[in-house]
C-alpha cells in the first residue's frame, strides 16, 4: 500500500485559520456506513445520531503553552517548542534556528528590565530528528511560568500568530491533564451544555488521557505504509473509564471514539479476554506507537468523531481503516465541493 493512496486535493482556502464563532456551530459531515450515505449538518445535531447506552471516549489531555521566545547570551533571538517532558525539569525540545543551538549553550526567556529571567534553558544535548535535551532553570512552579511566557503551539498550517483566544478554544472543555504539545481536535466541538444533553439522554463518558506529541505535525516520508514506524506518545486509562468502557462491550453497546487519540488509546490498551471471549480494555500507562491503517484489526472503537485530515497523513490512513480507503477519500472530496473547513480548527465527520 502506497502513500500515495491517501492523496486527495485541498484548495488552500479551505484550510481553517480560526475556530468556529461557537464550538458546536461547525459543520458535521455525517458517514452512514450501512447505506454509504451521507449527511450535512451542524455539530449542535450530534445528538440525533447518539444512542442511550453509547460510550463516547475522550482525551482529556490539556495543550500547554509549548512555544517560547527567548535569546542567547549573543543577543541572537530563537524559538523553542517544547515537545516532551522527559525527566525533572529536562525536556526534548524543537529549536529554531537550530545551527546556532548547540550543547552548552545558554538560552534567556521572558527577561524584563531588573528581574532574573523568567525562565533559563541549557542545552545538554542533540535529541532525535534535530531536536535538543534542555534543562531548565527557573523559580516557582515550571507551568505557571510556562503559562506566563509560553503561547499555544498553533500547527504550521495555520498561518499567523498565536493570540490570546487560542488559550481558550485550543483546548477542548474537559481538558485536564497538562502535556499535549497539540489539541486533540475532534474535542474540539463539544461544548459542557452538550455533554450534559448527551448525560440526560442516556449517554456514557470515559475519559482516557493521550498527550499529543510533535509526531502528528511530522509528515509520512517513506513511499510504502508498511515502512512508516509512528513516534510513541504517553497514555493513560484510568479503572473507571476500563469499567465503563468494558461493562459497554460485554453489553454489546457501542463504543465511540471522539479523535484519532481517544482511539489510539483505546486501541493500544486492549487485551483479549479468554473468558468472555471479547476485547476488553487493561487500565494502566503505557507509551504507543500504534498505526492503524487498512487491513487493522478492531478490538474496541465502533464508530468514529473525527476532524478532516491532512493528505496522507497517518490520520487519513486511520480512519480508512474503519471504513474504506476509496470510500473516504470520495467522502473528502464531497467535502470539498461543499466548503467544509479542514483540519485543527476545521468542521467534523461523524462515521457511525
Amino acid at each position: 500500500m502506497r502513500i500515495d493512496d491517501f492523496d486527495y486535493r485541498l484548495p488552500e482556502e479551505l484550510i481553517a485559520q480560526k475556530p468556529a464563532e461557537k464550538r458546536d456551530s461547525s459543520r458535521l459531515l455525517v458517514v452512514h456506513r450501512d447505506s454509504d450515505t451521507t449527511e450535512h449538518r451542524h455539530f449542535y445535531d450530534i445528538l440525533e445520531y447518539l444512542k442511550k447506552g453509547d460510550v463516547l471516549v475522550l482525551n482529556n489531555s490539556r495543550v500547554i503553552p509549548a512555544r517560547i521566545y527567548g535569546r542567547k547570551s549573543t543577543g541572537a533571538r530563537v524559538e523553542f517548542l517544547l515537545i516532551k517532558r522527559l525527566e525533572g525539569d529536562r525536556w526534548e525540545t524543537m529549536v529554531r534556528p537550530g545551527r546556532r543551538l548547540k550543547p552548552g549553550d545558554t538560552v534567556y526567556f521572558g527577561e524584563r528590565e531588573g528581574q532574573e529571567p523568567v525562565l533559563t534553558a541549557e542545552i545538554i544535548d542533540n535529541g532525535p530528528d534535530g531536536t535538543r535535551i534542555v534543562d531548565f532553570a527557573y523559580e516557582g512552579v515550571f507551568m505557571e511560568r510556562l503559562e506566563e511566557i509560553g503561547s499555544m503551539p498553533l500547527p504550521p498550517y495555520i498561518e499567523r500568530p498565536s493570540e490570546d483566544e487560542d488559550k481558550e478554544r485550543y483546548q477542548t472543555v474537559y481538558s485536564e491533564v497538562e502535556g499535549s504539545v497539540a489539541a486533540p481536535t475532534a474535542g474540539l466541538h463539544f461544548t459542557e451544555e452538550l455533554l450534559t444533553k448527551a448525560k440526560e439522554a442516556g449517554v456514557e463518558t470515559a475519559y482516557v488521557t493521550l498527550h499529543v506529541g510533535i509526531g502528528t505535525f511530522r509528515p509520512v516520508k517513506v513511499d510504502r505504509v508498511e515502512d512508516h514506524s509512528m513516534h510513541f506518545e504517553e497514555y493513560s486509562v484510568g479503572r473507571e473509564a476500563a469499567e465503563t468502557i468494558n461493562r459497554a462491550v460485554r453489553e454489546g453497546r457501542r463504543i465511540i471514539s471522539v479523535g484519532t487519540t481517544s482511539t489510539r488509546t483505546v486501541e493500544s490498551a486492549a487485551y483479549f479476554d479468554d473468558e468472555t471471549g471479547r476485547y476488553l480494555v487493561r487500565e494502566g500507562t503505557g507509551n504507543t506507537g500504534i498505526f492503524i491503517y487498512p487491513g487493522y484489526e478492531w478490538k474496541i472503537i465502533d464508530s468514529l468523531i473525527t476532524n478532516f485530515h491532512l493528505p496522507k497523513s497517518t490520520l487519513i490512513m486511520l480512519v480508512s481503516a474503519l471504513y474504506d480507503r476509496e470510500k473516504i477519500l470520495d467522502v473528502y472530496e464531497e467535502a470539498v465541493r461543499e466548503k467544509y473547513r479542514f483540519f485543527s480548527y476545521g468542521d467534523a465527520m461523524f462515521i457511525e
